[in-house]
């Protein structure tokens, strides 16, 4: 019997890797970000493809030869970004819905408006977190701790001192610049306005900030009895839930710019005003992500569950877009009041309950 399982797990695996070898061949190297799709995909397919036939362009794949250890870091980056990107979004109409395209993200990565703006700044930070977070538990010899703060910088009157495992994200960073970004430079003035790559460009430098912006320092106390006597201080990233709450808050202040394809139509009374490092940036303003549009890859909001109550963007009356809702009465069914009973099993009652359930029509 566990033969039978184990044969068709692998033949499952052959199977799933001929289709990927497949939607590769189908799509050019140059494809946008189809170094994102590793985060749709099984360890156990990575492993099988190797970096040669990963959905990679030529320099990744070179840097993905260079360093194969990082891979699964690579791969880890890439799904905590699109399962981060879902989170904070999943009450408002676009709710960072993926594709089966080997880009993940369709025609959104390509619109230049505030969901593409996220999603490039999210992905790259996604991936310094993944990288960093492996230096620090030891997972390659490469990276580890950052030892420029241990043994000193601290502040001896206030009975402190850096020691500890700081993240080493310099290292993290640099590998995101690396893997991410074209080697193209200056891209972007203020007076001539963006192009896509340089704007995406902008936009994954931003959510490489985001994590350096949303670290913290940790300290740990020493003394007798716990008196606290001299702490012990290391710097260490926020969970990433955090730093997709500071790319949200970036995005909803994002910094509509030129698009320098599109100059010569630009407004007179637009303004050229310098863009920070830390801000989002985006050319086009956004649809309303209502109806379903499958040639611009939107889902619509058809079917998606509503809160009646809410005021907010996850209410009936915004969600729905005005088009109104179905209620559904859903009977959940599930174990209570369980008790421990002598001896040796767990006694449950079964619990029934009816629940109303909202759907956007």
């Amino acid at each position: 019997m566990e033969k039978e399982v184990m044969e068709i797990r692998i033949s499952g695996v052959r199977h799933m890797c001929a289709l990927i070898l497949l939607l590769i061949s189908a799509c050019p190297l140059s494809c946008a970000g189809t170094w994102m799709w590793l985060g749709m995909t099984s360890a156990v397919a990575l492993e099988k493809l190797g970096c040669a036939n990963l959905p990679l362009s030529q320099r990744q794949r070179e840097l993905c030869r260079k360093k194969p250890f990082l891979l699964p870091s690579i791969q880890d980056g890439a799904r905590l970004a699109i399962s981060e990107c879902q989170n904070q979004f999943r009450h408002e109409r676009w709710n960072c819905s993926t594709t089966n395209e080997l880009s993940v993200f369709g025609h959104e990565l390509t619109s230049g408006t505030k969901e593409t703006a996220f999603i490039y700044a999210v992905m790259a930070a996604g991936l310094v977190h993944a990288v960093t977070r492996s230096c620090s538990q030891g997972n390659t010899t490469e990276c580890g701790c950052d030892t420029k703060l241990r043994g000193g910088g601290g502040v001896a009157a206030e009975g402190w001192h850096w020691g500890g495992c700081s993240d080493h994200i310099q290292y993290g960073t640099w590998f995101s610049r690396k893997f991410i970004d074209n080697t193209v430079k200056n891209t972007s003035t203020t007076r001539g306005g963006y192009t896509l790559l340089a704007m995406n460009q902008h936009n994954t430098e931003a959510g490489r900030q985001a994590i350096d912006k949303t670290m913290s320092t940790d300290c740990r106390c020493h003394g007798v009895s716990g008196s606290c006597a001299v702490k012990t201080c290391w710097r260490t990233m926020a969970a990433f839930e955090r730093v997709g709450v500071y790319l949200k808050e970036r995005y909803e202040r994002s910094v509509q710019v030129l698009d320098r394809s599109k100059r010569k139509t630009r407004r007179k009374e637009q303004r050229h005003l310098p863009v920070d490092k830390h801000q989002l940036i985006f050319f086009n303003k956004s649809p309303n992500y209502c109806l379903e549009d499958r040639r611009r890859g939107v889902a619509g909001t058809r079917g998606r569950r509503c809160n009646r109550a809410s005021p907010g963007p996850d209410g009936c009356n915004l969600l729905c877009c005005g088009r109104g809702y179905n209620t559904h009465v859903v009977r959940h069914v599930q174990r209570c009041e369980c008790k421990f009973m002598w001896c040796c099993y767990v006694h449950c009652r079964r619990c029934e309950s009816m629940n109303d359930m909202h759907t956007c029509k």
